[in-house]
């Protein structure tokens, strides 16, 4: 005979998993605000930028915001690396081309 389930355990396990996972995601994305340097704004800049960038439908835009995220990850990978595995990884975008972390806020 087979061993009866136990549903609320089950279920109470499968909402501790999602409680787990959602405070890991407000944890990174606290981490990225930070690691950004977007903390030194206040919360309703933060809170109005990121509104403003949830509602663009502009591909361009997504597409030059993405490969500025990329390279903002890959720079901080290359601070971590050694300095021979740095040049290794190509040369630093163009001043002033969307992407460029020196462009300032890029093609918005």
């Amino acid at each position: 005979m087979r061993k009866p389930r136990d549903f609320d355990a089950e279920l109470k396990a499968l909402e501790d998993k999602a409680r787990e996972l959602k405070t890991r995601k407000v944890q990174q994305l606290g981490d990225l605000v930070i690691a950004t340097g977007a903390d030194e704004l206040s919360t309703d800049e933060l809170a109005g930028a990121l509104v403003a960038i949830a509602e663009t439908n502009d591909t361009a835009k997504r597409e030059a915001w993405a490969k500025r995220g990329v390279m903002f990850f890959e720079s901080r990978s290359r601070r971590a690396a050694s300095p021979s595995q740095r040049n290794l990884r190509g040369a630093p975008a163009q001043p002033g081309s969307p992407q460029s972390p020196a462009s300032g806020t890029g093609s918005q």
